[in-house]
């Protein structure tokens, strides 16, 4: 059996995505990027070796500081694990505490960046960034879009204010220019996508999603193909013009559907 063009896109969607799932799954849960930067809410493990009185974990306070023993306030916020790290070693050589200490910084817990997925996902809602993260990674956790649901474009709405079109379709393709990378404070929203109805001698008469070059042979097997009455000869779209009338065009298997176009299919001559 064949395998239609729309099947074979979603085979390798979900693809793509239980891939990046099966890698955010496999990242163990303390490590970070260079590039994640701390902020409020975030769990830190501080090992000092050779010190274990002086290792301990510490979370970082809303005004970006963490309080750790010999050396007081230390502001964390906005800095990676590894400049932490220096800081600490810094301070443990200036106040006279150890001459050549050896510190590492864990993130146990991840809750300073977020980024929410909105719209028409699996799980939408907010999740928190463990590293430097991109568009296919915060779909995946949020378990993709809805396949007959979620429209072909979404947007990535920045902290500041600017918006980006994600084209999800190139994006599943592989093309590196739609993965474009996310921060804390980002919003990736999935719309519904337009819809076009079909009725009359089909199988299954209803509303279905309107696909990227859904043509009106597609449109009917949408439908689940014409009745033993029905004929793609005559077939007939409604579709309102700018003024919001309703105007009727005999169409062909190749014509293109637009948004809420009503396909009638009426029966044969013969």
């Amino acid at each position: 059996m064949l395998i239609s063009a729309m099947a074979r896109r979603y085979v390798a969607t979900w693809s793509v995505l239980l891939l990046m799932v099966c890698s955010l799954l496999s990242r163990p849960g303390f490590a970070a990027d260079a590039d994640y930067r701390l902020g409020p809410g975030d769990m830190l493990r501080v090992n000092v070796f050779g010190s274990p009185e002086l290792s301990g974990e510490v979370r970082v306070s809303e005004s970006g500081n963490i309080t750790y023993p010999l050396i007081g306030q230390v502001q964390v916020s906005g800095k990676s694990p590894a400049q932490v790290e220096a800081q600490l070693v810094s301070a443990f050589v200036e106040g006279g505490y150890l001459k050549q200490p050896q510190v590492t910084v864990l993130v146990m817990e991840y809750r300073s960046q977020k980024v929410s997925v909105m719209g028409h996902v699996t799980k939408p809602g907010q999740y928190s960034l463990q590293s430097s993260s991109r568009v296919l990674d915060v779909l995946a956790e949020a378990g993709g879009p809805v396949n007959e649901e979620a429209a072909d474009i979404a947007t990535l709405m920045r902290k500041d204010g600017s918006k980006a079109p994600i084209d999800l379709v190139a994006l599943f393709a592989g093309d590196p220019a739609q993965n474009q990378e996310v921060a804390g404070g980002d919003t990736l929203y999935v719309p519904r996508a337009p819809q076009f109805y079909v009725y009359g001698e089909v199988q299954r008469p209803g509303m279905y999603k309107l696909e990227r070059g859904m043509t009106v042979s597609r449109a009917i097997s949408k439908g689940g193909g014409l009745t033993t009455r029905g004929s793609e000869r005559r077939v007939v779209i409604k579709r309102k013009d700018k003024e919001g009338k309703e105007q009727h065009y005999s169409a062909k298997g190749s014509d293109l559907l637009q948004a809420d176009d009503v396909l009638m299919v009426k029966e044969g001559l013969f």
